[in-house]
């Protein structure tokens, strides 16, 4: 049985989650990110079309549904938008174009966006350097490169964030990426409902714990959980907390 969203946002309250922000993949569950935001209470949204779902978007058709959505109360960014190129449920083509489409709608409403990049890191760094430095441009979600590569991100106006992934055994190369990376420039994630972090792998991830995603990055950047949760914390909120529409 799918819980309810209400019970999955107070069981992270309990937890300690004060800010988290419910991202979209489709027109659909867009609307449905959107209708659950509540800005006073601290659950924001975002909307976007996920790279798998590329193929089905046509601006002449959706895009004017989705720039209506991008501009509602409590919609603070554009996303989960990118490119992956490990499933290819989109031509490659029609994601870079998508993407491309995306960027400019936060662009046009002063949104951050945040950035799926899957085994199409080279393509995902040429297309942000097309579009240029911008100052709290977005977030690259549940980061899988290095930390070089991190770096050039962070000068283009972007942040990093890890999910449960960097809680694995088998995830040195994600840990070490997070050594090299400036606490104040990270933010962590659920990617939910996937990527469960120890000690919950195998259970659908949910809001509450991203507390054992921050015990984590405390242990890899050598700081105190007190230290990690005050920095991700301001990073979510000048990214997503306050008003930024056009």
């Amino acid at each position: 049985m799918t819980p309810n969203p209400a019970s999955l946002i107070a069981r992270g309250r309990e937890a300690g989650v004060a800010r988290l922000l419910i991202p979209g993949t489709t027109l659909a569950d867009s609307a449905q990110a959107a209708a659950l935001a509540d800005p006073a209470h601290g659950v924001f949204a975002a909307v976007g079309i996920h790279p798998h779902e590329a193929k089905d978007f046509e601006p002449e058709r959706d895009g004017a549904e989705l720039e209506r959505l991008a501009g509602l109360p409590g919609v603070s960014a554009v996303g989960e938008v990118g490119l992956d190129f490990h499933y290819d449920h989109s031509p490659r083509a029609k994601q870079i174009a998508t993407l491309e489409w995306m960027i400019d709608l936060a662009r046009r409403r002063n949104l951050p966006v945040i950035l799926h990049n899957r085994e199409s890191g080279a393509e995902m760094e040429a297309l942000l350097a097309r579009f240029g430095p911008r100052e709290d441009a977005g977030v690259l979600h549940s980061f899988t490169e290095d930390a070089a590569f991190g770096r050039r991100a962070i000068a283009l106006g972007y942040r990093i964030s890890f999910s449960g992934m960097i809680t694995f055994r088998a995830a040195e190369n994600i840990r070490g990426a997070a050594r090299g990376l400036p606490l104040e420039s990270l933010l962590i994630e659920t990617d939910t409902p996937y990527l469960a972090p120890v000690p919950h792998r195998g259970k659908p991830c949910e809001p509450a714990m991203v507390v054992e995603t921050a015990r984590k990055l405390a242990e890899v950047q050598g700081a105190s959980l007190e230290r990690v949760a005050a920095a991700t914390s301001a990073n979510f909120e000048r990214l997503f907390g306050a008003p930024r529409h056009t």
